[in-house]
């Protein structure tokens, strides 16, 4: 009975304490510069609320639905679902009660997004959460969202523009749900196709990949309104140049090779004013990214002036504990990496205990850890998390999500991001004359089209390439037979049904590729943590390809994927292959539309795409030595390069003039080049202007993409396509690792892609 009264006198002592300054709360006040609310809440804040700010945790009812689906042996390489051994969703909600935790993630109800922040409501600072999820391409984790293309598609889309507008639905539609940070844009250069997570990049080049991810951040984050969301550009770095193309695995690699190729997207997020930004999964040169100082402090602080929050990735800070071995304990692996430059830690429970403990021992001070704080809640502040109603209304969300004007971009997207890549003229498709069609194949009517990274969504959401050719076509007779959705478990019965029918058939369409959904996480062939040793279709695609090509019956292949895959064969020999990549929840319609000639299909390749497994590195932009032997006993050059891609019409590049032979490095040159619609349909062009430094002090690229312009032009029609060549493009890592320009010859190339056939050239001189 004593101890309760103590107790009890306690709490309310400390309520009269904080009360008595409730008449001055700062940083309750929006009329407040954000600064001033920052520091007056910070010192308001006890060393746990300040590491719970700091610390990440799954929603509760994903915690249900892991632990009901996930044994604990089970949940150690699951960097999908999660739950914590030992604590109950009862625990977690008393601790967002307790203001002990500052940020959850994987929370795709409106239900549960209002319901924890009024559990963070009931905390003493009253601090609200900032909630993250990965939405990759239209925030559809969720259900009932848009789903949009992939970022590779996009990529191949070559639209910046597109790609803010996708950026900024998206933003829309989350904010609507109670959402504030979506982990995108990853700015990662795809060099290695057997890596899963191909179709989260913008591809192989970096100026590329620069300018969609900048578009992509500034379309999240707008000016911070009601309707803006956080960005975070991932994963910092060289996840995607794994040794054998692992997620996770080690990355050794020149300081040349980070700096050239794939540091400059991350500077340009950062320039472009990124919120957030994730280390990646691996260790970089022996050191793993999460208690990398040289990466996180001295490149991303110091050199670059990154203002955001880090924030680890799936309990990577632990595994510098339990798989790479740098640290002898939790509690080790969590000084290493705050100390290294960490804020935010995803995601875990020992984190709160650990942490505090490393302060009240002195090997962490305080002030370090007000560093990670001031930017956690700075965030939030810039948000508006503590002045905007805290919860939102379902019935208002509605309205906001899906809406007419979102499934329009989500539909001309798809349309512009499929590339068709071989065409011996039976495309655009004749109804009247093939007036029979078969279809079939794993992705032929399957939700699988909208790709990794998308929850179930309502089938009369999503149209399949069933569905759009049904749609399309109409009056055609399609006869569809099912390979399931596995190709890995493909029934040689439906193989053999199919090619029975391929026979009576007057065209055959075979939809073939990978399978990318989430919600069979063990079970997909493609997508993260879907690593692979070759590139070849899986399972009986092939041989089902081959047999309903011996039908003698026109075969069409359509491929549905997030990764290049090895197709030499299929390329050879069928009538017409497209490229459609994941294309979201009207894909189905768009491919549709592109068979039978109602899109003239205008996407170009965002990487290369090798012959098979044993090109692996081929990307267009690499060092001239590269084929100076090459292969013996088969073909040097990829299956299809970088830029690459057919329309329904012919373009016609004129002679590349230059205003200027000789520059000074504070002059720039100014390209003109003259492009003819010279078919008989309305087309548009994506237009590549390259570089080539000549001679220089250091190895340079064969050739290196610096702009690119989309044009459209009616049948007949020539534009003059200009572009711009400043000193910034001829820039270049000298011997030291040191921006320079030396003076010397360059060559310019223009035209339809990174092809050397396929180019204009001129020289000009740099005195």
């Amino acid at each position: 009975m004593i101890k309760k009264t103590i107790v009890a006198g306690l709490v309310l002592l400390n309520f009269c304490i904080f009360t008595s300054k409730a008449d001055n709360l700062i940083y309750m006040d929006k009329k407040q510069p954000i600064e001033k609310r920052v520091e007056d809440l910070l010192n308001r804040m006890t060393l746990e609320e300040k590491v719970g700010q700091m610390n990440q945790f799954v929603g509760l009812e994903h915690m249900r639905g892991a632990e009901s689906n996930l044994s604990e042996e089970e949940l150690k390489n699951n960097t999908a679902n999660a739950f914590y051994p030992g604590v109950t969703s009862f625990d977690v909600e008393r601790w967002t009660q307790e203001g002990l935790i500052g940020s959850f993630l994987h929370v795709v109800t409106i239900k549960e997004t209002n319901y924890l922040q009024s559990l963070a409501m009931k905390s003493r600072l009253k601090i609200p959460l900032i909630i993250g999820i990965d939405a990759i391409h239209g925030n559809a984790n969720a259900p009932d969202n848009t789903v949009y293309p992939t970022n590779i598609g996009l990529a191949c889309s070559f639209d910046t523009t597109m790609a803010y507008t996708i950026a900024h639905q998206t933003a829309k539609e989350m904010r609507s749900m109670n959402l504030h940070w979506t982990f995108n844009p990853n700015v990662e250069v795809a060099r290695d196709p057997r890596w899963g997570r191909v179709g989260e990049t913008f591809g192989e080049d970096p100026y590329l990949v620069e300018k969609m991810g900048v578009a992509t951040t500034q379309g999240y984050q707008g000016n911070f309104g009601p309707n803006d969301v956080l960005a975070c550009i991932k994963h910092f770095v060289a996840g995607s140049e794994a040794i054998n193309g692992a997620n996770a695995a080690p990355a050794d690699l020149s300081e040349r090779t980070l700096r050239e190729v794939f540091f400059p997207p991350f500077k340009a997020g950062v320039d472009a004013g990124a919120g957030t930004l994730m280390t990646a999964h691996n260790e970089v040169n022996g050191i793993p990214a999460h208690e990398n100082e040289w990466l996180m402090e001295d490149v991303l602080r110091k050199e670059w002036n990154f203002k955001g929050f880090i924030v680890s990735d799936w309990m990577d800070i632990e595994h510098l504990y339990d798989m790479q071995h740098t640290a002898t304990s939790l509690k080790e692996a969590f000084f290493q990496s705050i100390m290294a430059g960490m804020d935010m830690h995803m995601h875990g429970v020992y984190w709160n205990e650990y942490v505090c403990e490393l302060v009240k021992e002195g090997r962490i001070q305080m002030s370090r850890i007000d560093e990670s704080v001031r930017r956690i809640l700075y965030a939030k502040f810039k948000l508006g998390l503590f002045d905007l109603d805290t919860y939102c209304d379902p019935e208002a969300s509605m309205k906001v999500r899906l809406c007419e004007e979102h499934r329009q971009t989500a539909l001309n997207a798809a349309r512009n991001s499929i590339v068709l890549l071989t065409n011996n003229g039976i495309l655009p498709l004749d109804e009247k004359k093939y007036k029979k069609v078969m279809i079939t194949g794993i992705n032929a009517n399957d939700q699988n089209i909208m790709g990794d990274w998308t929850a179930l969504q309502n089938d009369e959401n999503v149209i399949t390439v069933l569905d759009g050719l049904k749609m399309v076509a109409k009056n055609t007779d399609i006869t569809f037979v099912d390979q399931g959705w596995d190709p890995r478990n493909m029934d040689p019965a439906k193989v053999d049904e199919a090619v029975r029918k391929a026979k009576d058939a007057d065209l055959n369409i075979v939809i073939a590729g990978e399978y990318m959904m989430r919600f069979r996480w063990s079970e997909r062939t493609g997508g993260e943590d879907t690593d692979r040793s070759d590139i070849n279709l899986v399972g009986l695609q092939q041989e089902l390809i081959e047999k309903i090509k011996a039908s003698g019956k026109p075969t069409v292949v359509v491929l549905i994927s997030g990764r290049p895959l090895g197709v030499e064969w299929i390329a050879e020999n069928v009538d017409a292959l497209i490229n459609a990549w994941e294309p979201g929840m009207y894909g189905g319609q768009a491919i549709a539309e592109i068979l039978y000639g109602l899109v003239n299909p205008s996407a170009k390749l965002a990487v290369t795409i090798p012959r098979h497994v044993g090109q692996i590195q081929l990307v267009y932009n690499h060092k001239p030595s590269l084929s100076f032997h090459g292969y013996k006993l088969s073909e040097n050059t990829p299956l299809f390069p970088f830029g690459y891609g057919l329309s329904y019409t012919k373009y016609q590049y004129g002679i590349i003039k230059l205003d200027k032979q000789e520059i000074t490095e504070n002059e720039s040159v100014k390209v003109s080049i003259p492009v003819t619609n010279v078919g008989d349909r309305e087309g548009t062009e994506i237009v590549q202007l390259y570089i080539r430094d000549e001679f220089s002090s250091v190895t340079r690229p064969v050739k290196e993409l610096k702009d690119f312009t989309k044009v459209a032009l009616a049948p007949g029609e020539t534009k003059i396509v200009e572009f711009t060549i400043t000193n910034d493009k001829l820039r270049f890592l000298g011997k030291r690792l040191d921006q320079m320009i030396e003076p010397g010859t360059f060559k310019v190339m223009a035209g339809s892609s990174s092809k050397d056939e396929d180019l204009k050239t001129a020289v000009f001189t740099l005195k």
